[in-house]
């Protein structure tokens, strides 16, 4: 590799080019290798064993890769995966080595902007069942945050990486999460698309959203703007990381595909290689 100490970003698939995306506008002396484990995707429906698995061989092959500090860019493996690699994993294969979810981030934005307290959670099937947000976001917001309503959008995924964006048929099952959502709490005032890819959809969520005072939590600004700071608080992890303004891309997805999907997510054409699992 020509990249010595480049961040790394890890999704188990596409979405995470979302955050990638914003991490090359803020920060784009740095150099970032992303590694898509397009083969298993989706994680949202797997248990938390079989994700933890796959993220923990993501985040050694991005170590082998010479990454200090890799980002977990996927809310289904910040939520199965994170917390143990953290406490178990890296203190024994990699102590000088971090690992960052995205899930801390939007909480702490989302603690601190709430007007009224009530906050809702769109996200994969797995991410909801992790409860994941409702434990952070009690843990974090020091009392601002009093009512937590999810719900789970198993089709938006598929809808974004079989690039059904705004067709009648995604917004069919956009609409009908929506209303599910508001009807369980309509007061809801701060929104957190759970999942990197839901961004992508954010026309067709606009479109439904049934009040114009909700305010709707984009992960990719938000976890930049953490990570800008991560590095100035650790300026140990900051000089080691290389600053050459170039991207790699790994995938275990055949590369050919994989390019042609990462290129709509990211506005101009890239190159992968396949990593074989």
């Amino acid at each position: 590799m020509s990249l010595n100490f480049p961040i790394g970003v890890f999704d188990s698939g596409y979405g995470g080019l979302t955050i990638l995306r914003e991490f090359q506008k803020k920060l784009p002396e740095y150099d970032f290798v992303y590694f898509g484990d397009n083969a298993h995707t989706p994680y949202g429906t797997r248990s938390f064993e079989v994700v933890y698995e796959y993220t923990l061989k993501a985040v050694r092959e991005l170590f082998d890769m010479g990454c200090h500090l890799v980002i977990l860019a996927c809310n289904t493996a910040s939520a199965k995966a994170l917390r143990t690699i953290q406490q178990k994993d890296l203190p024994l294969i990699a102590p000088e080595n971090r690992v960052l979810g995205v899930i801390r981030p939007s909480v702490e934005y989302v603690s601190e902007n709430t007007r009224n307290g009530h906050v809702g959670v769109l996200a994969t099937p797995g991410t909801v069942a992790s409860l994941s947000y409702p434990i952070e976001l009690k843990k974090l917001s020091n009392g601002r945050v009093k009512i937590i309503t999810q719900q789970s959008c198993p089709m938006w995924v598929p809808i974004v990486e079989n690039n059904e964006i705004g067709t009648p048929g995604a917004d069919y099952f956009i609409e009908k999460n929506i209303r599910n959502l508001f009807e369980k709490d309509p007061a809801i005032d701060s929104l957190i698309l759970g999942c990197t890819h839901f961004p992508l959809l954010i026309d067709s969520i606009r479109k439904y959203i049934p009040h114009s005072g909700v305010q709707i939590i984009e992960q990719g600004n938000i976890v930049t703007d953490r990570l800008v700071d991560y590095l100035k608080r650790h300026p140990e992890i900051d000089k080691v990381c290389t600053k050459n303004g170039e991207t790699q891309y790994f995938t275990t997805e055949q590369s050919d595909i994989f390019e042609s999907h990462a290129s709509l997510f990211m506005g101009y054409k890239i190159k992968a290689k396949k990593i074989n699992r």
